[in-house]
């Protein structure tokens, strides 16, 4: 198993290194974190801009009327992202777990982007703050699962976190004994499982 998971973490490191060379054919570099284009995409970019009437009227009339559903889901998400910020740094500091660096899970950078007209942009950012909300909350939960109850589940569990493939068997209660304090040891440390980036 860890051969197959260390197989699995070579592929996500080509992967990314695969995305790094598309994304190097767009023109455009990072600046003290900002994102930098070169002033003939930029002015591209602007050109390829829906302007905010035309992508209202285009529109369709049902897209339209589930916005305030979707947009709704800023209150809760906004209640998970206080609540497991406040849990993290109550319980992580008395269990001895490294805190998660919530700045890791919030990037905003598509606002960035020329091509897109205000309220493309507002749903970018919609988009990335609830989706750094779960990955944020899916860190946390999984260094809190880590330490309490690092056991696989019997049954397949469906996109399992990436410290999940540690955990031990179901059933090897003499393993789980022997190997769980190392596995709350490495939260200290804010080290995962498999000894790479968090």
């Amino acid at each position: 198993m860890d051969a197959i998971i260390g197989k699995i973490r070579a592929l996500e490191t080509e992967l990314e290194e695969e995305f790094a060379k598309q994304r190097a054919g767009f023109s455009y570099g990072l600046e003290r974190g900002r994102v930098l284009f070169e002033q003939e995409v930029v002015r591209r970019h602007r050109e390829l801009q829906t302007s905010l009437w035309r992508y209202l009227v285009k529109a369709r009339p049902l897209v339209v009327l589930t916005a305030p559903v979707i947009y709704s889901l800023i209150i809760p998400f906004a209640v998970i992202d206080l609540w497991v910020s406040v849990y993290q740094s109550i319980c992580f500091r008395v269990y001895g777990i490294a805190q998660v660096k919530r700045r890791s899970y919030m990037v905003f950078d598509r606002s960035g982007l020329a091509y897109l007209n205000a309220l493309e942009k507002l749903n970018c950012a919609y988009c990335s703050y609830v989706n750094g909300v779960i990955a944020y909350a899916r860190e946390i939960g999984s260094r809190t699962e880590q330490f309490w109850c690092p056991i696989k589940n019997a049954r397949r569990v469906l996109g399992a976190h990436p410290r999940y493939a540690s955990f031990e068997e179901y059933g090897d209660a003499e393993r789980y004994h022997h190997e769980l304090q190392r596995l709350r040891d490495e939260l200290a440390n804010d080290t995962p499982p498999d000894g790479g980036n968090p």
